[in-house]
């Protein structure tokens, strides 16, 4: 391997906190992540993270800059995490401050949707292009967003967040006060109790675990017309928030990565039909579709490079 910089990536999850060093989007190393609810209070987490983190560095002393993506909404800028999702006392916390003069190093903290269209954008599906929307699709629906080459975050850092774009003017009121957000329709635990719901009015009973999204993709392979019926209702929701992406921004490309994703053909198929039927032909002509290439590595594949960039080194696409 060449003489590059190396950098950390960090994946804060609600369960757990994974740890990688990576040369450019390659992994390299990893250290054991951490259970996040073992630890009382951001102080606790953040000091337990610095020493997995100088444990890698005394492994990589070539390590120059450390990336953390996050689920939650931060202050790009200034690093601090306003809130996270699903980590109680994660409020107001400079995160960047706090890892960046404990190490010595450059340090990122970004919202983790985020830096999953970054690993897209710089090293994945979307390499080479200018305009992008990138979608993650799993408990909830993350999003980011690259115009003219750029990241876009929004005043308060929070633009992208397609999973609280309405679909609905008088639908569910979501965790925000939204109505009818997309999140709030096609997330791993709305797909799989609208599901049960469905078999239920047909006359079938089944357990929310036989309508887990990757169920529901097995039981659609196999012809199931009620589950097909289910992914093309989801995909129907779904190309309506990137439909109104697609007006607002005129991406070249739409990324979707996530473990909905995964059911592949049963959701793209449908779902490329439902949005090509609401654009115009000078979009759906030059408007690509494509699976993500990073899976639940694109936090911290992103957060990494996004480090790098902060320490100077431009990962060119």
């Amino acid at each position: 391997m060449p003489d590059t910089p190396l950098s950390i990536g960090v994946d804060f999850g609600g369960t757990s906190v994974k740890f990688g060093v990576l040369y450019r989007s390659n992994i390299i190393d990893q250290a054991p992540p951490i259970s996040t609810p073992d630890f009382d209070g951001p102080d606790a987490l953040i000091e337990a993270m610095l020493r997995v983190i100088g444990d890698l560095r005394e492994r990589h002393p070539r390590v120059e800059a450390v990336g953390v993506g996050v689920p939650g909404f931060v202050h790009f800028e200034k690093g601090i995490v306003h809130n996270l999702t699903n980590v109680p006392g994660w409020v107001a916390i400079p995160l960047k401050k706090k890892l960046s003069e404990a190490t010595g190093l450059p340090v990122v903290v970004e919202n983790d949707a985020n830096c999953m269209a970054y690993a897209e954008w710089k090293r994945g599906a979307g390499r080479g292009l200018q305009h992008l929307v990138a979608l993650t699709l799993g408990t909830g629906v993350g999003g980011g967003v690259v115009c003219n080459g750029k990241m876009v975050r929004g005043a308060q850092f929070g633009a992208g967040e397609v999973g609280q774009m309405s679909i609905d003017w008088q639908g569910r009121r979501g965790a925000y006060g939204n109505l009818g957000a997309l999140e709030d329709y096609v997330g791993n635990n709305e797909i799989g109790a609208d599901a049960r719901q469905t078999y239920l009015d047909a006359g079938i009973e089944r357990h929310l675990a036989e309508c887990s999204p990757a169920a529901l993709a097995k039981a659609a392979m196999g012809g199931d017309e009620i589950a097909l019926a289910i992914w093309d209702s989801v995909a129907a929701k779904l190309a309506t928030a990137i439909m109104n992406c697609c007006w607002l921004l005129n991406p070249q490309a739409i990324i979707i990565g996530g473990g909905v994703a995964k059911a592949g053909d049963i959701l793209f198929n449908p779902l490329t039909a439902h949005l090509y039927a609401q654009l115009s032909a000078p979009f759906k002509e030059h408007l690509m579709i494509l699976p993500a290439r990073f899976g639940n590595e694109a936090g911290m594949v992103g957060a990494a490079a996004l480090a790098l960039e902060e320490a100077g080194v431009v990962l060119q696409p």
